[in-house]
Order: structure tokens, then sequence, then C-alpha cells
């Protein structure tokens, strides 16, 4: 077929020339509200009036058929998910390393560190560090480098992500820092 007409509105029509022949039979799909049939079908809703009525090629069937709808075919390209290249939340120095292995270190019960961020003064948000007990919570997010594994709270890691954790110690004070 040709050309392809539909009407829009009784003021407005539109008609598109050019269009490709094809080789796939062409079936006329009459939509009444929401349900869409082959007009070749004898139906209770033929008496609706149909706001549009429209003919186009219908490729044949790649999927299952039930009764007169045709379930699309499974997509064939699947996304790959490498779970190994997967980038850490955050890094941390050799000296936070060191700091954190000499804070986790316990004899007597394994113990972690978790960071999270609390409400703190004008600026909004501070981090803060917590030692819990493994495996920690159902939602935190495991960073783990040179051995030593950190707990990341899920509210904080929207804040933290892409962040560098050092330790100073300087005359003044001693601390993690945290460098964006």
């Amino acid at each position: 077929m040709a050309a392809l007409r539909q009407t829009f509105a009784s003021s407005s029509r539109l008609t598109l020339h050019h269009l490709p022949t094809t080789s796939t039979p062409l079936y006329t799909y009459k939509f009444a509200s929401t349900l869409a049939q082959t007009l070749s079908q004898p139906s209770r809703f033929d008496n609706i009036p149909s706001s549009t009525t429209y003919t186009a090629p219908v490729q044949e069937s790649k999927g299952k058929e039930r009764g007169s709808h045709i379930a699309p075919a499974p997509s064939t390209s699947r996304r790959k998910v490498d779970l190994k290249s997967k980038k850490a939340a955050i890094s941390m120095t050799p000296s936070a390393i060191s700091r954190l292995k000499a804070l986790i270190s316990s004899p007597t019960e394994p113990k972690l560190l978790r960071i999270s961020v609390k409400s703190r003064g004008c600026a909004g948000m501070a981090y803060h560090l917590d030692y819990v007990s493994p495996p920690g919570g159902r939602f935190d997010e495991v960073v783990e480098q040179d051995g030593v594994k950190v707990l990341i709270d899920s509210k904080a890691l929207f804040s933290i992500i892409g962040s560098r954790m050092d330790w100073r110690d300087n005359r003044l004070s001693a601390g993690f820092v945290f460098d964006k």
C-alpha cells in the first residue's frame, strides 16, 4: 500500500506518501477506546465509532501466540554485567590503611568500621565512624583495599562516592580526612 492515512480530527488530516511496499501481510486495526482488534474478526465492538483507523504492515509472529494477541520474542542481546570491574566507592591512602588496621585489630572479637553521615552545624553533614560487628548493615556498601574492610552506610554513599580517605597526623590535630 502506497499511502497511510490517519484522521486526527474532523478539520485536520495527515497523509503520508511514499511508504516502502513490503511483502509482509497487511492487517487493518480499529482502535476503539483501548481495544485493538482485527477487523476481519466479528466482534461486539464493531458498532463503536473508531477514533483512528489505519492500515500498517505487520511482521510475522516470532513470539508465543495467545489468542489474538502476540507476545514479543525475547531479546537476544542481553546486557552483561561484570561485577569484577566495579570501582570502589572510596579509595584509601596507605596511611589510612595502616591506621584502620591498628583500629580494627582486636584479639577478642572481629570489628568493622562503618562510615555514615550525621547532621552537624551550619554546613549540614559530617562524616561519622562507628565500630560494627560483621556482617554489618543490610544495605551497606563494602569497600575492601589491602585487607581492610570498611562499610559505607547507604545514606552516606551519595555524598562520599569518589572520595579519598586519608589519615593526617600533625601537631594540631589527628584524624581521617575525606578529599574529593
